[in-house]
């Protein structure tokens, strides 16, 4: 009865969308809460020999090997020193087995809908881009939403 009423009051419900709030230098990026299994503290990561320069190795997460990547290396940003805010987000997606990624620090958990979300143009000299879905503009801040999936997928 009530979507009947919104369809007949001209109004469209508007999908909402829960996002993982990090921040990477002076950068917000959102990545949606359903691909997010686990949030951890920082911890020891074995290198792996001849993995990208962005993989920093692998964490042992209750008995379950999982790759971490670093996003500062993947978006070809500086590497910083690690402070007791830095985060690993343990990413699960239908196609693929866990990967962790390390952020500067996680903030908080955004809803937004599609008329606060655009999308991107890409910016040929911007590498970050291509791993950019859309940007959120959530109260007076602008969010650089994270497309997952292109992101753990490797293309080099």
């Amino acid at each position: 009865m009530e979507e009947l009423r919104y369809e007949l009051e001209g109004e469209k419900k508007l999908e909402v969308t829960q996002f993982i709030v990090t921040k990477i230098g002076n950068e917000q990026y959102g990545i949606d809460i359903k691909y997010v299994d686990n949030i951890v503290r920082m911890q020891k990561i074995t290198r792996v020999p001849k993995a990208p320069h962005y993989y920093k190795g692998v964490i042992n997460l209750r008995g379950e090997i999982i790759p971490v990547m670093s996003l500062r290396l993947k978006f070809d940003l500086e590497e910083i020193a690690e402070t007791k805010d830095f985060r690993i987000i343990i990413i699960k997606t239908d196609k693929s087995n866990s990967v962790g990624v390390v952020v500067d620090s996680v903030s908080e958990v955004v809803s937004l809908d599609e008329e606060h979300m655009e999308k991107t143009t890409v910016d040929g000299n911007d590498s970050r881009m291509q791993y950019i879905a859309m940007l959120g503009k959530y109260e007076e801040t602008l969010i650089s939403i994270v497309n997952v999936e292109s992101l753990i997928t490797e293309k080099e």
